[in-house]
């Protein structure tokens, strides 16, 4: 398989679009203009624009009313992209000592100016990591991504004990929070009570209890023991 690392350059804004709608397809199955725009902050009419030049380029695929696809080769380069993001993060935390509420700005801003060559280099200093801090799985060199199956914390039942594998990462009081509480990647937790009408959740976290919000729920994501 032809690693990632002999994909061409591409411009920072045409890696975020392409970062963009990798992860909305991921999440949704489909990526519309309007949840391009607003991930990215723009107009719609800016992703429009932008969404005609990446489906000449052949990066994806567009159909009025059935939203935006990668191609192959976009989805390649979305990886591209992700994998740096990933291995930045993951090397700030284990090598620098940054706290995991502040590697994904940092790795926003040095994501595209950093070189494959750097970032291979980032990740065996390190160990080859497979995970993010976040709990995030890094893409391979050769652009595959090895993405379990999980489930929201929120959809878990009352009784069923599970582990933490990723938490969301783009609010840094939402991590420092989660910090706070114990919930990590690879903690253990048993859901104790959930309350009707999308009440507070009670968790057992060690030997503690703490009581989560269903909206915190689902931002953590967990394998079922």
């Amino acid at each position: 398989m032809t690693s990632i690392r002999a994909l061409p350059t591409l411009t920072a804004p045409v890696e975020d679009y392409l970062k963009v709608i990798f992860e909305l397809e991921a999440g949704d199955g489909v990526a519309g203009t309007n949840e391009i725009a607003a991930e990215l902050g723009v107009a719609p009419a800016s992703v429009s624009g932008m969404v005609r030049r990446l489906a000449e380029h052949g990066l994806i695929t567009h159909e009025r009313y059935r939203g935006v696809h990668l191609t192959k080769a976009g989805r390649r380069a979305a990886l591209r992209t992700i994998r740096r993001h990933r291995v930045i993060e993951a090397y700030l935390t284990r090598a620098l000592g940054y706290p995991w509420d502040l590697v994904h700005d940092e790795a926003e801003r040095l994501e595209h100016a950093a070189s494959d060559e750097l970032i291979d280099r980032m990740a065996a200093a390190i160990g080859e990591p497979t995970t993010d801090p976040h709990g995030a799985p890094i893409p391979t060199r050769e652009g595959t991504l090895d993405e379990p199956e999980l489930l929201p914390l929120a959809a878990v039942e009352v009784g069923v004990r599970v582990r933490v594998q990723r938490v969301g990462d783009r609010d840094a009081e939402q991590l420092r929070y989660l910090a706070e509480l114990g919930i990590t990647p690879g903690r253990q937790i048993e859901v104790l009570s959930r309350a009707p009408f999308e009440g507070p959740i009670s968790l057992r976290i060690g030997r503690v209890t703490k009581t989560i919000g269903p909206g915190l729920a689902k931002q953590i994501l967990v394998a079922v023991r």
